[in-house]
């Protein structure tokens, strides 16, 4: 199964995020995520085996993480993937701190992937047009988390979804 650790923005600030999601839409073309779908992803797993998968959810269901608050002020771009995301305009230390101490606690279960780079954000488009995000409107949000989820990502007939398998403590 394929699996990844995220945020999942509560209601009011998904749909604050899937209006944004709008705006670019409108102005660079391509496939927007529905608002069911955005996230910030903390940490991509890939395919995982049903073992190893059960063992995740219960390590989530025990890691209690930090308190935080994510300021999304920017917009950003991957040129290659075409895709379109909002973010801070720096690093967050504090997203960039939980990416590090989850990977180190992964690796320390055997799992791979770390990426060499990470930048927090939330994707809005793929396969944009165009990757012209001047003149789209400020974004101006804050995120407040206390949480992370393992979310499963399943592709079918019907597209592709997530389904959360576990979440952590709230604090």
């Amino acid at each position: 199964m394929r699996l990844f650790l995220a945020l999942m923005p509560p209601p009011s600030l998904r749909g604050r995020l899937g209006a944004l999601a709008d705006a670019a839409q409108a102005r660079c073309g391509g496939r927007r995520m529905p608002d069911e779908s955005l996230h910030l992803t903390l940490a991509f797993l890939g395919e995982v085996e049903e073992t190893r998968a059960a063992a995740l959810v219960d390590w989530v269901s025990r890691l209690a993480v930090p308190p935080g608050e994510w300021r999304l002020n920017a917009w950003g771009r991957f040129q290659r993937p075409g895709i379109v995301w909002v973010g801070g305009q720096a690093p967050d230390p504090s997203l960039v701190a939980l990416h590090c101490r989850l990977w180190d606690e992964l690796e320390s279960q055997g799992l791979e992937g770390r990426p060499s780079r990470y930048v927090p954000h939330v994707t809005l488009l793929r396969r944009a047009e165009r990757l012209e995000t001047e003149g789209l409107p400020t974004p101006a949000l804050t995120w407040r988390y206390n949480r992370f989820e393992l979310i499963q990502s399943i592709t079918d007939a019907r597209g592709s979804r997530y389904v959360s398998l576990a979440h952590s403590p709230e604090r």
